[in-house]
């Protein structure tokens, strides 16, 4: 009796345990594959160089700088463009003849390049753009722009882009296409936008031109 009770004690135990060596036997999930640099700079030196630059600083004003931008920021504006959540239809045809794939080899390779200085250019209004920058505009509750894009313009990775050294004459388009409607695809950007004039527009556009 005591060899069967022994026996059927080992049965129970290998039946509790073998789950959990099933489990521990499973294949790890895959991760997700690394960005391939070079495939990158390939992929944008054959579509996007012409307008954005050799290495992302976009001479023309009309262009945004893309050079140290963060990558999750630069993926899902791709993504918008071809999917006309971002509405643009030149470079929705660009990023239409891109993979997801493609999309972040560019922005990593981008995201490694540096990024050229910009400069602030209109001293009457540097000291008001500086405010708006810092303080926001308090009567109109619009906030700082410090506290989503950081003190110095370098953004939080993930969450928020990287705005020092941006052409000034972009930065206004881009804030007049959030304001007027025109660009939706950010709804804070959309809201902040709304209750800002023309010359607060320009003046904080012309001080992150500057900002290091």
């Amino acid at each position: 009796m005591k060899l069967i009770a022994h026996l059927l004690l080992a049965a129970s135990f290998v039946a509790f345990s073998a789950p959990s060596f099933a489990e521990d036997a499973k294949p790890e999930v895959a991760k997700a594959a690394k960005p391939d640099l070079v495939k990158g700079e390939a992929s944008y030196a054959a579509v996007c160089a012409a307008c954005h630059g050799a290495d992302g600083n976009a001479g023309s004003p009309a262009y945004p700088k893309l050079s140290q931008q963060h990558p999750e920021y630069l993926v899902k504006q791709l993504q918008e463009f071809k999917s006309d959540k971002r509405n643009n239809a030149v470079m929705k045809g660009f990023a239409s003849t891109l993979s997801d794939a493609d999309m972040k080899n560019i922005a990593y390779w981008l995201t490694s390049q540096k990024a050229k200085a910009g400069f602030a250019k209109d001293k009457t209004l540097v000291s008001l753009g500086e405010r708006i920058y810092r303080g926001g505009i308090a009567d109109r509750q619009v906030p700082a722009c410090a506290g989503c894009h950081s003190p110095n313009g370098a953004g939080i990775p993930s969450q928020y882009p990287r705005l020092s050294g941006q052409h000034a004459d972009y930065s206004v388009a881009q804030l007049v296409a959030f304001r007027d409607g025109v660009r939706k695809n950010s709804l804070p950007m959309s809201q902040v936008a709304a209750k800002m004039n023309d010359r607060e527009i320009k003046a904080v556009s012309d001080y992150i031109a500057g900002l290091r």
